[in-house]
């Protein structure tokens, strides 16, 4: 019996990929034109800088000081940090605010949080290496020294005006936001996405939805046709109101697909998709994130992260890069099961002897899953080991003529095309005109390796037949969620009981 079933397992995944190498037998040639997010990247000259866009601290909610989270940054080789404390803006590592009503709640939960910032002039290191802080083109930059004086690392830079706004939103609603002095002390955003995101525009900044598994409970679904079902009237409208937002506020980058553990961000790579559908159409791309949001240091090395193409690791270079989308996003942990068991059955017949042992090994995680799942759990994930290098895009090629994408990968085991939410292709190249009447308004591309997992930002696609543009309108009701919850946290504030409650418990 074990045999049988092993043989079919063999044969199943046969199957796939038999059924992926064979899409587009009927398919057409098209004359695309391809928009690649990382045009601009010189490959030979361009460093990928590492970047955690999401971080929090004492100053917040958050288990370990600043001092002690830019050492871990640093120590997990990070290049670039953002400091996005609720409802607190960064505005240097030598200082640090403290928002009272924010404290008061944090402190009845954990009396034992400091607040400590960065010396200005320099410090030692909890591991007793000594760093120095320097200000310079609009930011600050870390870096740990030897005993002989001489540099034990990377420059790291702070990423300015970094935030998570709607600080006391009692469902997650969160946006994070840098580049732009909004947010500070404001209290409120129970649901509301608008505020925070159409604020940062005016001024000048950019935007991202935290992970929106949160806000819209897909976090709490099992399995993933269940979550983001469009056919349910909650998930029509959260997504209805995110592709609004996003058609009117190109300022918004995106949204968060893969936090921390990957637990409750697990099913956003569909809302992404379903996201890409809908906005696409429209002109503007939907790019993607991924972040430690670690709120104690042990996550720095085990979550999200994304790799920025740049020059130089300047605020010009990121903010650029940010916009154009000339960055991967990365994780080091993957939980949704369906992906998970698509890798597996496709690795453990490749043929390849390290590639068919990690099939194996993500066959027993599935199993492992489903067993979970009968038993009405969320299930276990994909926890890649820490030294194990993740995998890298190292370049990208764009032959429009050919209408061909080829990606040059580096510790990668398989390279998934993904279109309209469903696989369509693997391996390093795919020819679009292969895959005609699968594709639609995008294709995009996810790296699987042992150390994890990369994806590329979309490759948008403009064609005659294209999909046509949506009406992506909706009726904000935030306000319904938000009167009473945000109504009472404004008029304690308004009254500074917060600072009075504040001053006998600091």
């Amino acid at each position: 019996m074990k045999a049988l079933r092993k043989t079919i397992a063999v044969l199943c995944a046969a199957a796939l990929l038999i059924s992926v190498a064979s899409i587009g037998a009927s398919a057409a040639e098209v004359d695309y034109v391809i928009n690649n997010p990382y045009a601009d990247v010189n490959w030979q000259t361009y460093s990928q800088y590492k970047a955690d866009l999401h971080s929090h601290t004492t100053a917040s909610d958050g288990s370990d000081t600043l001092k002690e989270m830019t050492e871990a940054h640093y120590d997990a080789g990070f290049d670039i940090v953002a400091v996005t404390d609720h409802g607190v803006v960064d505005y240097g590592w030598s200082e640090q605010k403290v928002i009272p009503a924010l404290k008061v709640f944090v402190t009845l939960k954990d009396r034992d949080g400091i607040i400590e910032a960065l010396d200005e002039n320099g410090g030692t290191t909890a591991a007793g290496k000594s760093y120095s802080l320097i200000t310079e083109n609009g930011s600050d930059y870390y870096q740990q020294s030897n005993s002989d004086g001489s540099a034990a690392g990377q420059l790291m830079m702070r990423v300015p005006f970094g935030i998570e706004n709607n600080p006391s939103s009692l469902n997650n609603a969160h946006v994070n936001s840098w580049f732009a002095d909004y947010g500070h002390a404001i209290m409120g955003g129970t649901s509301d996405y608008i505020t925070p995101i159409s604020n940062v525009d005016a001024l000048g900044g950019l935007s991202v939805i935290n992970h929106p598994g949160e806000y819209t409970n897909a976090r709490d679904e099992i399995y993933t046709e269940d979550a983001y079902n469009m056919e349910d009237s909650t998930y029509a409208y959260k997504i209805n109101k995110f592709a609004g937002l996003l058609t009117d506020y190109d300022s918004c980058i995106g949204i968060d697909i893969n936090s921390k553990g990957d637990s409750r961000t697990r099913f956003d790579r569909k809302l992404w998709d379903i996201l890409l559908q809908k906005v696409v159409p429209t002109g503007r791309n939907v790019f993607a994130i991924a972040t430690s949001d670690a709120h104690k240091t042990s996550v720095v090395y085990t979550a999200g992260y994304t790799l920025m193409c740049m020059e130089s690791n300047t605020v010009e270079n990121l903010r650029a890069c940010m916009e154009t989308g000339a960055f991967f996003a990365g994780s080091k942990s993957l939980g949704n099961y369906d992906e998970i068991k698509e890798i597996a059955d496709i690795l453990s017949v490749s043929g390849n002897k390290t590639e068919s042992a990690m099939g194996n090994k993500l066959t027993e995680l599935y199993k492992q899953v489903e067993v979970q799942h009968a038993a009405g759990e969320q299930g276990a994930k994909y926890e890649a080991p820490l030294d194990v290098a993740a995998p890298t895009v190292n370049g990208v090629a764009v032959d429009e003529k050919a209408d061909t994408i080829t990606l040059s990968t580096t510790d990668g085991m398989l390279v998934r095309w993904i279109a309209d939410g469903k696989l369509i292709a693997t391996g390093n190249s795919i020819d679009l005109d292969d895959y005609s009447d699968k594709i639609g308004s995008y294709v995009r591309a996810e790296v699987f390796g042992e150390g994890g997992i990369v994806y590329t930002q979309p490759f948008t696609l403009e064609y005659k037949g294209a999909p046509a543009e949506q009406d992506n309108s909706y009726m904000d009701l935030w306000f319904i969620a938000s009167f009473i919850p945000d109504s009472i946290v404004k008029f304690l504030a308004a009254f500074e009981i917060f600072e009075t409650i504040w001053g006998f418990m600091s």
